[in-house]
């Protein structure tokens, strides 16, 4: 098993959490081709949760990638 391809992956959802929850939050209330009237189709509170939760997915996936590193070095030295 690959954790730091699992936690790589797992990065990976995160950014496009909150490369997704940015863009809705920076159009919300501008005009657009589709809708010619500004309208407010994202709430800022829901768009600010997202990018909480991805932060906490960062920091959750960084905490397991150093995990995994400090069992394997341990495992390293147990070995020598």
């Amino acid at each position: 098993m690959d954790i730091l391809g699992i936690v790589q992956q797992s990065l990976h959802q995160a950014q496009g959490q909150v490369e997704k929850s940015a863009q809705r939050i920076a159009l919300a209330g501008m005009e657009t081709a589709s809708a010619p009237t500004p309208t407010d189709s994202v709430s800022l509170s829901d768009g600010m949760v997202s990018l909480l939760s991805a932060k906490n997915q960062y920091d959750a996936d960084l905490g397991v990638a150093h995990t995994a590193a400090e069992m394997q070095k341990q495992t390293m030295e147990l070995l020598a």
